[in-house]
């Protein structure tokens, strides 16, 4: 007999980085999840030990064209999200917020589903408030390289709060900052991994700029513990609400971390700044303090000692 609070929860990229560690979770908490992904960025890799489990089912996917499905809730986590891939090819990733965000709130509209958008903290672009707060409407370029994402995403919040208030969709928007761990790409181009596999292959640690700028980088686990208490509150809170860790590091101290704590030989080659790179990037998570009852848990040291294990064990 099924579970009375077995929820069907569809996860879009759900093959990915965050995704891969939300089905988890959904499973060992008694849910079914149907995991749907394109496998641009998502490998099976991630989701290998999950393909037995009768709970759990895999749709090869691409969430820019519509899906007829049945579910109670959606987690909307499709996009590339490293400024590598997501510039590989600009205009399929702006498809993918902006038309995935179209197929998804219309696939909730039909059944009636509550749906969480994986927002980010790139909407707040190159920041002139420092940290973050909600309210904070941003500083972005709507036509550089990196505006494909930003704007994207931008783009994607939009349509959800449109859907609230035409619609009355259940929705929750959160917006992602810096988030690291285990199955991250080894090519994804993000700082956390970049350094990883740089430093454990005794290659110089790239810093772009001179490495003042600072991020704040919050454990996959605390991020997915966040994912679940957003979508199990009240209704009427919708967000959108900042997601991360507020303790914030410069990029230099982060690569004097990691060569210290893999014992690597590397040196730091100090490289020209990309454009649009944000010089300062911390979430004011008092809301999600308040609302959520949530903060971080799981201190630097202790999730880049589980993340160099996991390249470690990937390199090897």
């Amino acid at each position: 007999m099924k579970n009375a609070l077995r929820k069907r929860v569809l996860v879009t990229g759900g093959a990915g980085f965050l995704g891969s560690h939300l089905c988890d979770r959904l499973l060992k908490d008694g849910h079914e999840v149907l995991c749907v992904d394109n496998f641009y960025t998502g490998t099976k890799n991630n989701i290998a030990h999950l393909l037995e489990n009768p709970f759990f089912e895999l749709v090869r996917h691409d969430v820019t064209f519509p899906l007829y499905i049945e579910v109670d809730e959606i987690y909307n986590l499709a996009c590339p999200a490293s400024p590598v891939h997501y510039q590989h090819d600009p205009v399929q990733t702006t498809k993918t917020s902006v038309h995935g965000a179209i197929n998804m709130l219309g696939l909730a509209k039909r059944v009636r589903a509550k749906i969480l958008q994986a927002s980010t903290s790139e909407v707040y672009g190159d920041p002139a408030v420092h940290p973050q707060t909600e309210s904070y409407w941003g500083n972005v370029n709507t036509i550089g390289v990196r505006s494909c994402y930003d704007e994207g995403k931008r783009c994607a919040e939009t349509l959800f709060f449109d859907y609230y208030r035409q619609h009355k969709l259940n929705i929750k928007v959160a917006r992602i900052f810096n988030t690291y761990g285990p199955r991250m790409l080894p090519n994804d181009g993000r700082v956390v991994s970049n350094f990883i596999v740089q430093a454990l292959q005794g290659q110089a640690i790239t810093v772009y700029g001179d490495g003042s700028q600072t991020r704040s980088f919050c454990y996959v686990d605390d991020l997915i513990e966040a994912f679940i208490r957003f979508m199990d509150s009240d209704d009427d809170f919708v967000g959108p609400v900042n997601l991360g860790n507020p303790g914030e590091f410069t990029i230099l101290e982060l690569a004097e971390k990691v060569i210290e704590m893999t014992n690597s030989k590397s040196t730091i080659e100090f490289k020209p700044l990309p454009q649009d790179d944000p010089t300062q990037r911390q979430p004011d998570i008092s809301l999600a303090k308040e609302r959520l009852n949530w903060q971080p848990a799981i201190k630097l040291e202790q999730g880049l000692c589980n993340t160099v294990r996991y390249f470690q064990t990937l390199l090897a």
